[in-house]
């Protein structure tokens, strides 16, 4: 039976090879057993918790295969030894591998605990201070701080440019007031999932305190924030354990996490065992966004488990402020799946989206991104970086593959071709004047993130920067020589893209048989544009990808809304 099924291309010799080792240690010896073993083990690394057996039949494969009878099958899994073992968990019609069953246990108690038991609050103070630093019109973001000041655990959600960022800063200041009103002082940790993310989540604090009163800019200053990874120090040589855990938690009072959509159920697992118990932790995302690329999608889990629940520590933004109503509605509809509303608004012509169905959408793409490249390029011959990266920020062609003709390398060379037939520069150096760079790998040393872009700039003795956008006012710029892990960035892949944002968007959607297409992704890169946004594909590819949501099996929401 594994044969047949390794065969179809459904599960890789790696699982099989999962599958016979633990039936080999656990005496099981039932077939069905071990493809159910061996199917756990896939739904891992396509990013499940475990494997739903009611639906696992519904994968897609090119040909029929020997499935077992559900109720027989699910029997068997039920009296396997493994189980009575503690090597498979089988709760809820679910199979879990025993780590993953730990992680997602841990996490339940962890906030289960938290939950238990309420800070001290005063809501004269924290009141006084959000209204002061809020004013009018910010009753969500007012709603979410109350909430987040009187609990341990507080989950603020909402899209792009709903105003998040600017929440967490005023219930800083608030919690600070509340301390020093009580002759206390606030350790607060700012984190993100990756380098990148950290750096614009640390801007956007500050960025959000500029409208507020002195004093209460004073209140965050020097506040920095640093990778998951980096909060919690990992252990030499382990990627997945840290020198902060239960035995030696972490100091601070407060720990704010953004993009917590990115978060796998491991570090979510890690750092709730890390939190003290006596310390705020707020989680801030949007949990329609891709979710981690690790196993778990811990944000969704927690939205939907408590929904409906009185002490749902939930506080969702809906209001958003980053584009116009246009690409608002269309998000609105991806989120909410009604293809039919998304294909209304994509029909209808506005200037802010735009819908291109052409066969072959080159041209279409040209008379975008070619305009953008030659911008960046002109700056960049100038040697004036500033404007040689604002140029950047103005468009980007989004995909969601690397390779095949809807694929970034496709792309990027294309746009390279156009370039050099426009200017007449073959561009036969890896560092031409003008070259766009995504940074992959965080480098510390020289402040640099994955995810962070750059140019390819002139200098006035004649020689070549990198010019990177960083966190203070002025471009980093290294000797190109510097930088190792980097690529050509006139195209990029919509799961680089999470954290960022541009004027104009296009979006280049993938065959409709491509397993990537989905909700979850096209969301996110529509909701990467501020002005305006280019849906490059047909009415088939639209409605597949709306109508197919990132199915992650887990456990965690039934037994959240269970308790």
């Amino acid at each position: 039976m594994l044969a047949s099924f390794n065969t179809a291309g459904l599960i890789t010799s790696a699982d099989v090879h999962v599958a016979t080792t633990l039936g080999r240690l656990g005496r099981e010896d039932d077939d069905t057993v071990l493809l159910a073993i061996a199917l756990t083990a896939r739904a891992v690394r396509a990013g499940s918790i475990c494997l739903d057996l009611a639906t696992v039949t519904e994968l897609p494969v090119a040909e029929a295969l020997p499935w077992p009878d559900p109720v027989a099958w699910a029997g068997a899994v039920a009296a396997s030894p493994l189980v009575g073992l503690g090597v498979l968990h089988w709760e809820h019609g679910l199979l879990y591998l025993d780590r993953y069953h730990e992680q997602e246990t841990q996490v339940l108690h962890d906030l289960t605990a938290r939950a238990a038991s309420t800070p001290s609050y005063d809501p004269v103070v924290v009141n006084a201070a959000l209204d002061r630093v809020f004013g009018e019109g910010h009753g969500e973001q007012q709603a979410a701080c109350r909430g987040a000041a009187g609990q341990w655990t507080t989950v603020i959600t909402g899209g792009p440019g709903t105003g998040k960022t600017t929440a967490v800063a005023g219930l800083l200041v608030a919690l600070h007031e509340q301390a020093q009103a009580h002759g206390q002082g606030l350790r607060v940790a700012l984190a993100a999932p990756t380098g990148k993310a950290a750096a614009r989540l640390e801007e956007a604090v500050h960025g959000s305190a500029t409208g507020f009163a002195e004093a209460d800019r004073a209140r965050l200053t020097g506040l920095s924030a640093m990778t998951l990874h980096r909060l919690l120090r990992p252990l030499p040589g382990n990627s997945t354990r840290f020198r902060h855990h239960r035995g030696n938690r972490l100091p601070h009072d407060v720990v704010v996490v953004d993009e917590s959509s990115m978060v796998s159920l491991t570090m979510m697992a890690r750092l709730l065992e890390a939190v003290r118990p006596d310390a705020r932790l707020v989680l801030v995302g949007d949990p329609d966004q891709l979710s981690s690329v690790d196993a778990g999608a811990v944000l969704t889990d927690l939205v939907r488990g408590y929904e409906g629940r009185p002490d749902s520590p939930v506080a969702a933004l809906r209001t958003t402020h980053r584009f116009g109503p246009e690409i608002r509605a269309l998000a609105e509809a991806l989120r909410l799946g009604d293809a039919d509303a998304a294909l209304e608004v994509l029909a209808a012509g506005h200037e802010a989206v735009e819908w291109v169905t052409d066969a072959d959408p080159a041209s279409q793409i040209r008379a975008t991104a070619l305009p953008a490249a030659l911008a960046v390029r002109d700056a960049a011959v100038a040697g004036d970086m500033p404007r040689a990266l604002a140029a950047l920020d103005r468009h980007r062609l989004l995909c969601a593959h690397r390779d095949g003709p809807y694929g970034v390398h496709h792309w990027n060379r294309r746009i390279e071709q156009w370039l050099a037939t426009e200017t007449g520069d073959p561009l036969h150096e890896r560092d031409y004047l003008g070259r766009p760079l995504l940074v992959t790998a965080n480098d510390h040393a020289l402040r640099l993130y994955n995810g962070d872009t750059g140019v390819v700039v002139a200098t006035p003795e004649g020689g070549r920067r990198v010019a990177i956008a960083g966190s203070g006012p002025e471009p980093l710029h290294f000797a190109p020589s510097r930088l190792g892990s980097v690529e050509t960035m006139h195209a990029m892949t919509i799961h680089k893209s999470q954290g960022s944002q541009a004027d104009v968007v296009s979006v280049l959607l993938p065959d409709v048989e491509s397993r990537l297409l989905t909700r979850e992704l096209f969301y996110t890169a529509v909701t990467r544009a501020q002005q305006r946004v280019r849906v490059i594909g047909p009415e088939p590819a639209v409605r597949a990808a709306i109508e197919r949501q990132a199915q992650r099996a887990s456990g965690l929401r039934v037994r959240l809304a269970g308790r």
